[in-house]
């Protein structure tokens, strides 16, 4: 069942409840009033026949009972009774035909005014009267026969009022609940639209900050993210075949330029130079790719230790001198914390070097081996590592790429690389629950923030 159906069910169950309850109270208030109102006029009744049959002054009898037969109606099935009462046993006479409790009567006596009785729709109102030194009980009945009817009535009207009301409440309430939840159909509509063919579509994010608008922007967030995830490997798998294909052609065509004669010594020399060379290129780049996907396993699987940040970035240095002699790496300790233990971090000390190090080889080979600073310092929660260089610098249209692999800038055509540096040194900070950030002015320089947490 969908939830606007469901919705509005269920505020028609509400509705129909609280009708239903209104509908309760005001059946009781109207009964209770029909009952007192019929109570009062046979009241007035027993208190005409009292004096009627009491009376003494005969021109008063007379009056009370040219007055009852002009402006009082005859109640349905209307009795009246007059019951002696012995002074001395207490007795009531005249009782045949009357099933009234003796309470009743007790009541009477002992009472100042009417007392009621109802047994089923036939009220009873009595009232003693003293007569010539003797107890009288004036007694009178009467069916409530237009108050039944009257309640009857009120019934069938409060019953087909409360279905109106109810179909009335679920229709309103299917109107506005398919309105209110248009907005999650068109959402559902439009992300059911969706596929890798158009992966670049997206809903529309209205202004405001209600439900809606969140879920349409968490939507839009998670295709953002889908799209770069389905770019990422695209561009992977496209430069990675392009990169791989290239070596292994050469190799293929110098063998079988080889293999076609017969040849001298020297050129067969030559070819097999070539094809080491072109071999070393591939096993260098296998090699990167096997880091590059090993980066991505999970952290539970490596073998972490506690590791001094700057003892770590003593021995890249020492590193980086073999493999680049004239590199121009400056240290930078100043911002230390006096606490020595800010200073280390829970990690792997080999794949931190390896991410760190590619950072600094790239600073020194994008900047033609000029100056490049390393500052370690802290924060209240983390360690922070800042490369800057002066060297070319990324375009701005480029930057946020770097970390893609196989991704090259677009003014690096002229330097070594296959471009998975960058995005092995992110998987393995990353992993360490650090990140990276960079910033670069094209001509200018680069810096590189990497933050790792104690």
């Amino acid at each position: 069942m969908k939830i606007s159906t469901q919705t509005a069910l269920l505020f028609t169950g509400l509705a129909a409840a609280v009708i239903l309850l209104l509908n309760g109270v005001i059946y009781y208030y109207a009964d209770k009033d029909s009952a007192n109102d019929f109570r009062k006029r046979l009241e007035l009744r027993v208190v005409v026949a009292s004096k009627i049959n009491f009376e003494k002054d005969m021109s008063s009898t007379a009056t009370y009972s040219e007055l009852r037969n002009q402006y009082l109606e005859v109640l349905p099935s209307e009795k009246e009774f007059i019951l002696q009462v012995d002074s001395a046993t207490g007795l009531v006479s005249g009782t045949d035909g009357l099933h009234l409790p003796r309470k009743f009567y007790t009541d009477v006596l002992n009472g100042s005014t009417t007392v009621f009785f109802q047994d089923g729709d036939t009220y009873y109102a009595g009232r003693h009267y003293e007569y010539d030194n003797k107890k009288y009980i004036v007694l009178k009945s009467a069916v409530n026969v237009y108050g039944v009817e009257g309640m009857i009535h009120l019934r069938r009207i409060l019953f087909w009022a409360f279905i109106g009301k109810v179909i009335l409440v679920f229709t309103v309430s299917i109107f506005f609940s398919r309105k209110a939840f248009k907005p999650f159909r068109d959402i559902i509509s439009k992300v059911n639209s969706i596929g890798v063919e158009n992966l670049s579509l997206r809903l529309h994010e209205k202004n405001g900050k209600d439900e809606i608008a969140a879920l349409a922007k968490t939507f839009n967030g998670m295709l953002d993210r889908l799209q770069t995830a389905f770019d990422i490997q695209n561009n992977f798998v496209s430069n990675a075949s392009h990169e791989l294909k290239t070596p292994l052609t050469r190799v293929i065509g110098e063998a079988e330029i080889a293999l076609s004669k017969q040849r001298t010594a020297a050129e067969y020399e030559q070819t097999i130079a070539v094809i080491l060379k072109e071999a070393e290129k591939l096993e260098s780049m296998t090699t990167a790719l096997l880091g590059l996907a090993q980066s991505g396993f999970n952290r539970n699987q490596l073998k972490l230790e506690d590791v001094r940040l700057d003892e770590l970035l003593f021995d890249i240095k020492d590193t980086i001198n073999r493999i680049d002699p004239g590199n121009r790496i400056r240290l930078l300790f100043g911002e230390l914390p006096s606490d020595e233990s800010k200073l280390s971090i829970h990690g792997n000390y080999q794949l931190l070097k390896l991410a760190i190090s590619n950072i600094m080889l790239n600073a020194c080979k994008y900047s033609n081996n000029q100056e490049v600073t390393v500052c370690l310092r802290t924060t209240a929660t983390e360690v922070v590592i800042e490369i800057t260089d002066i060297g070319i610098g990324i375009p701005e249209e480029d930057l946020k790429h770097v970390f893609v692999p196989f991704f090259r800038a677009s003014n690096t055509s002229s330097f070594k690389g296959y471009g998975v540096g960058l995005p092995l040194s992110m998987n393995i900070i990353r992993q360490h629950n650090g990140n990276i950030k960079m910033t670069s002015v094209e001509g200018t320089g680069t810096t590189v923030l990497v933050t790792l947490p104690f």
